[in-house]
């Protein structure tokens, strides 16, 4: 798909986490004319735009869940920094591990804290324990180099497409209406 008329930001957009994460999904589905680069923190992103490294990054600043993405929206704000444009997400957790796991086997549930924080319901009622990774997807990742059948990851479904991981429960999030806002930033907004 072609760069829309008038859209002179772009052709790589940041997003921070590893490929399948949340913001990954928003970069593909909102500017799919643009090369989505991934970031292990949202610092990198904002350093990656300011430098020129890319032309626009998509970032997480709200949640419905849980209200302000922190460190992002504090980052965002104190950037200096044009938002060209902003979009709500629906934001479905899933619950993912090795093939072969079982929701009887797994013991924990790795995912960027805001995810876990998204869904603590769920975790308590199947007796998971939470563990903090820096991102949904690097967490599937991690999960599935382990092979390990008591981790499992809570991310995108696309995830576990990215990482051959076993969905062992989808819409595990606490609010039915659970949406993020994403906001998309320019050095230079047309």
């Amino acid at each position: 798909m072609g760069r829309p008329a008038g859209d002179d930001v772009g052709g790589r957009c940041a997003y921070q986490g590893a490929p399948g994460a949340f913001s990954h999904e928003a970069c593909i589905d909102l500017r799919p004319w643009d090369e989505a680069v991934a970031y292990d923190t949202f610092e990198a992103v904002i350093a990656a735009l300011k430098s020129g490294e890319v032309g626009c990054a998509l970032i997480p600043v709200e949640n419905t869940t849980i209200g302000r993405v922190e460190p992002a929206a504090s980052l965002v704000e104190a950037a200096d920094l044009k938002v060209v444009s902003d979009a709500w997400r629906p934001i479905r957790l899933a619950l993912m591990a090795p093939p072969g796991a079982t929701l009887r086997t797994v013991k924990t549930a790795e995912s960027h804290p805001i995810a876990l924080r998204q869904c603590p319901a769920f975790l308590e009622a199947h007796g998971l324990t939470p563990v903090e990774a820096f991102d949904t997807a690097g967490a599937a990742r991690a999960v599935a180099e382990a092979g390990d059948v008591t981790r499992a990851a809570v991310a995108p479904a696309r995830a576990a497409e990215v990482y051959e991981l076993s969905i062992l429960r989808n819409d595990i999030q606490d609010s039915e209406d659970n949406r993020t806002r994403f906001v998309l930033l320019s050095v230079n907004p047309a």
